[in-house]
Order: structure tokens, then C-alpha cells, then sequence
């Protein structure tokens, strides 16, 4: 026995030792590596030669936040998260740039979480949009293009397509997953309360497919969104949407013959091809030089931070993406605690002259989200908040939305979904096919009224809905009080209807269609800044030892990435997508404010 534990001791110190040293060496590298990129840095601006093309490589996914860390002006490839200002800033300052002749889009986007949705697309259409409008040619390399892809391709003077790619472009479509019939099969049982008509986020657990309810406002949701994207897209490529919607029908998957006859291409060619042709454009002749270019995400570094341009007055933009949650929250998620702490920060800090509150969440915890509510309403006391809504401002989102002084929105983005539900679960059942039972002692006759150990007595479901009902009636009085609307008008537009930014702005939900940057400009004009100001974001990129943790895990081959194409894969990422969204259920009441739970537009 001693020799057992002297031993499990010496290979327990050896692995220490060797965990350390691998870690100091790896930090060693990174540092190697960081040090590098920030000497070479000076030096990126000659590369940027005279004639180049912006090459922006579509394979990444484009969040609103930051990326909690950052290495993309160290190298040349795609980086994995592209931040939508990063994006459009890059675009903005090309434009202007005499050494930028014009820009390439090529790869295809790599939507993670609520990244890539449509409003975030439409901002970066835009920029691309104003980019040609202002003389510069865009040109696109497709090769397998999805919808996403395409809308934004679709701006391009010239829009070209591998002979042997296509266009995934056959519509939209929001397909629900449900659980009912599993959660029958195992015993697991599901109470809910809600309050509104609409609010059918607790249906995947408690039916086997779509309400009436439900199938009516995703219908209008989505026809409201493809009719969006079929008419960019007609603008752009000179082509009437029923021309574009006649080629979708016909085809589903448009091979490149079908989508140059109908107008959604210029040319079938192979990439060798395309490069020639930008080799020639930009006098690169030799063979074994490509053409003149610098990646966005490299030009994007070369750029001067507006953080730095001016001391002082500061305009903080506080990115709220992901599902709100009670707590402090991980990484990706809204923590109502973390959040409000920031904005009482922000909200005292006397170098801050305005908020702007950028939303891309589907909601999530009440609670969380009133904590991060009160802050802002504290903050509007003394200086503007405004809002800048992203692809979703749903539910959480919009309550904490609903007080902005004022309100940009887009017209893909989804938003509203005004009302609230519980959801109770027990496990008497699944436990006693074990074998497993419970019994009780208890002080008061609601003392275990939150357990999973039964179901919930018609008493106790009385008690949710009057809470479930209040938590309503408050969401209700906000957005009215927030939006200067009569109550029987938010009544009518609640129920936990999920709108389109478009129906949003008829309806008064938001002030007017725009963009983070117009946004940050309004904010600006409302606390008389000028153009002298400097930007503060939230949440900030972490340290050095968080960084070296994350290369770690990107570097570990994951099992699941590598089958997330297959079909296999697909089921697996879907049931994760599904479990990962269960896990936020953490509101201390057990009351949600989130929009349906499959809005994710496929």
C-alpha cells in the first residue's frame, strides 16, 4: 500500500511538472508569436499596395460583440469570429483608401450561436453597397453559396460562380424540434403557465407539433423576411423579386447554368480563372505571384482605433448577445448581475456621455432581465441610451430594449415577442421505473411547490400563473410606459407575438431603420460630442492566462466539429443547440421572457 501511494505521488508531481512546463512553454510561443505580429505591425502598411483588392473571406462568423480575444492582424487567414464593426469599419475606410482598387468576397459564412443573422448581414450589405456606389468595383467568387451568402454576393458588380458550385438559395424555413412524445416515453413530466396567445416557446415540450398560433406568426415572419431578401436582391442584380422568386421555385439548388439565365450571376468560372483576371486588373504578371491584395481582417488592423483618437469623452456601445440569464453568465451569455454591474459603472463614470445598448438575444431569465432594465432606466436619468437593435431583440431582448431613448432597429431583424411563460418539469415517473422514491416533511403548504420530484398540484399551477400573469402585466406597462404607447395598443401587439423589424416600426416598437454606427452617431449628436469622441466596449477581451486557455481548446481537435457536416453531425450539433438552451433556465422564479424557441432562421 505505501509503495502504491508513493508511487501515485511521484507520477501525480511528475504530471504537474510536466502540465506547467508545457503550459509555460505554450505561453512562451503565443508570446513569441504576439511579440512578432505586434513588431511586424509597423510594417503591414507597405503592404498594402497600390491597386490592392480587399479580399473579404466570408468563412468566419460575424458577431456583434467583440471576439473575447483577438489575434486576426497577426495573420493572414480568416479568423474564426469577425466582429460586425471590425467589418464595416474596414469596409468604410476602403472605400476611401486610393491604394484599395476594390474588394473580393469569397467563402462562405460559418453562422455560430446568434452570429450571421440577418440584420447583421443586411449592416454589412450596406457597407459594401455604399463601397460601390462610391466607384469601386465589388466582385464575389461563389462556390457552394447559402442564402446568407448570396444576399450579401448579391451586391457585387460582378458575381461569379464555380462551374461545379451552386446556390443554396430554395427560401426560408423555421423547423421546431419537439419533445413531447420523448418526454411521455421516459416519464419525465412538463407543467407550464404563459401569458400570451402567441408565446409558443413551451410548446416543444408540451406538443407534438405546431400550434395554429405558432404556424400563423412564423408564416408572417418569414414571408416578411424572404420578401426583404428577394427585394435587395432584385435591386441589386436589376432583376423584379418575382423574376428571382420564379428561379428559387424552379430550382431549389441553382446550378450555375440556371442561376446565370436567370440573372443571379455574371459568369461561370473556375477560381484560377477568377485570379487571372485580378492578376492582370492589378498588374501582377508573374505566374507565381497572385494579385494585389490584403485580407479585411489585416487591413481592418492597419487601421487607427477610435478608442485612442481622443482622451475623455466616450461614447460605450455594451453589446448584450446571447440568451439572458440570472447570474453572472458565461461567456456568450447575457448575466444579469455582470451586465447590471457594468452599466452602474458606466452610468457613474463621469467620462461617459452616452450609452448605446446593442441587443442580438431571444431573451431568456425576467429577473435578469429587470436587473439590467433598472440599470439603464437609472443611467437614461443622466445621460442618452440609446438602442441599436441587431438580428434579435426578442422577448428579454426587447424588455430591455423598451426604454431606450431611442430605438434603431432593421428590417430583418426579429423582435417583440411580448409576454412571458414557466415551465415546470418532474421526474416521479422516470425515477420510479428505477425504483426510486421520494417522500416529504414540511413547515408550510407551498414549501416544495418548486420540487421535480412530483407534479405540481392545481393550487401550485394557480400560484405560477398569478405570477406568471403579474410578471406580464409588468412587461405590458413597461413598453408602454418605455414606448409612449396606450395600453390597449400594446395589448394588441403583444401576446407574445413575434415581429419583423419592418411590422416593428409600423407598430411603434422602434423609432427608425439603422445600424450600429448610425446609432453611435445619434448617441454622439444627443450628448453634443461631435466627431471628438472615443468608443468603450463591453464586454472587454480577457487576459492573457484566458487567451492561452482558448488557444488550448482550439487547438484540441474536437469530435464533434469534425462530423458536424454529416448527418450524424447535424442531429448531434441540433440536440446541443436544444440542451444548451434548457441549461439557461436558471430564473430564480422560473419565469422566462424568450421568444420561440427555433426563430434561429434557417
Amino acid at each position: 500500500m505505501k509503495n502504491f501511494i508513493t508511487s501515485m505521488l511521484g507520477a501525480l508531481v511528475a504530471l504537474i511538472v510536466f502540465t506547467v512546463c508545457g503550459l509555460l512553454l505554450f505561453i512562451g510561443i503565443v508570446g513569441a508569436v504576439v511579440s512578432a505580429g505586434l513588431r511586424n505591425a509597423p510594417d503591414r502598411a507597405a503592404r498594402v499596395e497600390s491597386g490592392s483588392y480587399l479580399v473579404f473571406d466570408l468563412s468566419t462568423n460575424i458577431t456583434d460583440a467583440p471576439p473575447l480575444f483577438d489575434l486576426s492582424g497577426l495573420t493572414d487567414t480568416s479568423p474564426q469570429t469577425l466582429q460586425l464593426r471590425t467589418a464595416t469599419r474596414a469596409i468604410r475606410a476602403a472605400s476611401s483608401d486610393s491604394r484599395i482598387a476594390g474588394i473580393l468576397l469569397k467563402g462562405s459564412l460559418q453562422p455560430q450561436g446568434f452570429g450571421s443573422g440577418y440584420g447583421a448581414l443586411q449592416e454589412v450589405r450596406a457597407a459594401l453597397l455604399r463601397f460601390r456606389n462610391g466607384g469601386k468595383p465589388v466582385k464575389a467568387y461563389l462556390e457552394l453559396a447559402t442564402t446568407r451568402d448570396y444576399y450579401l454576393a448579391s451586391v457585387a458588380d460582378e458575381v461569379t460562380l464555380d462551374p461545379y458550385g451552386m446556390i443554396y438559395m430554395p427560401g426560408l424555413a423555421s423547423q421546431p424540434m419537439f419533445f413531447a412524445g420523448l418526454f411521455e416515453k421516459y416519464g419525465v413530466g412538463v407543467q407550464v403557465t404563459r401569458a400570451g396567445k402567441y408565446k409558443s416557446y413551451v410548446e416543444p415540450y408540451t406538443r407534438k407539433d405546431m400550434s395554429p398560433e405558432n404556424r400563423e406568426e412564423t408564416q408572417r415572419l418569414l414571408d416578411d423576411l424572404w420578401a426583404s431578401i428577394i427585394s435587395d436582391v432584385g435591386k441589386s442584380r436589376k432583376l423584379a423579386p418575382a423574376r428571382v422568386q420564379a428561379t428559387v421555385d424552379a430550382e431549389g439548388l441553382i446550378r450555375p447554368e440556371a442561376a446565370k439565365a436567370g440573372g443571379l450571376v455574371d459568369r461561370i468560372a473556375y477560381r484560377d480563372q477568377v485570379i487571372d483576371a485580378l492578376k492582370a486588373e492589378t498588374g501582377k504578371g508573374s505566374n507565381k505571384d497572385s494579385f494585389k491584395q490584403i485580407t479585411l481582417a489585416a487591413y481592418a488592423a492597419l487601421l487607427p482605433d477610435h478608442a485612442v483618437r481622443a482622451s475623455g469623452r466616450a461614447v460605450a456601445i455594451v453589446y448584450a448577445e446571447g440568451e439572458i440569464v440570472d447570474g453572472e453568465g458565461e461567456p456568450g451569455e447575457i448575466g444579469g448581475v455582470a451586465f447590471a454591474r457594468e452599466i452602474r459603472k458606466l452610468r457613474q463614470d463621469k467620462d461617459v456621455k452616452a450609452i448605446v445598448l446593442r441587443v442580438n438575444s431571444p431573451g431568456g431569465s425576467a429577473t435578469a432581465a429587470e436587473a439590467i432594465q433598472r440599470e439603464l432606466r437609472l443611467a437614461r436619468q443622466s445621460k442618452p441610451v440609446i438602442v441599436s437593435m441587431g438580428a434579435y431583440a426578442a422577448s428579454g431582448g426587447y424588455w430591455i430594449s423598451a426604454y431606450g431613448d431611442r430605438i434603431f432597429a432593421l428590417p430583418k431583424t426579429i423582435t417583440g415577442s411580448i409576454g412571458v411563460f414557466g415551465m415546470q418539469f418532474d421526474v416521479q415517473k422516470l425515477a420510479g421505473d428505477f425504483g426510486i422514491t421520494f417522500d416529504r416533511v414540511k413547515t408550510g403548504k407551498y414549501a416544495d411547490a418548486l420540487t421535480i420530484t412530483r407534479p405540481k398540484t392545481e393550487e401550485e399551477m394557480a400560484v405560477m400563473q398569478r405570477l406568471v400573469d403579474w410578471i406580464y402585466g409588468e412587461f405590458k406597462t413597461k413598453v408602454a410606459e418605455g414606448r409612449k404607447l396606450k395600453p390597449d395598443e400594446v395589448e394588441r401587439i403583444a401576446q407574445g407575438r413575434v415581429w419583423s423589424g419592418s411590422e416593428a416600426l409600423k407598430l411603434g416598437l422602434v423609432d427608425e431603420f439603422g445600424g450600429l454606427e448610425v446609432a453611435v452617431r445619434y448617441a454622439a449628436k444627443q450628448a453634443g460630442l461631435g466627431e471628438g469622441f472615443r468608443l468603450i466596449e463591453y464586454p472587454e477581451k480577457r487576459d492573457l492566462f484566458q487567451i492561452v486557455s482558448d488557444l488550448v481548446g482550439r487547438a484540441v481537435p474536437d469530435a464533434s466539429r469534425e462530423t458536424e457536416k454529416g448527418l450524424v453531425g447535424q442531429v448531434e450539433k441540433r440536440l446541443e443547440s436544444e440542451l444548451r438552451q434548457l441549461k439557461a433556465f436558471n430564473d430564480p422564479q422560473g419565469v422566462y421572457a424568450r421568444m420561440p424557441i427555433d426563430l434561429a432562421i434557417r
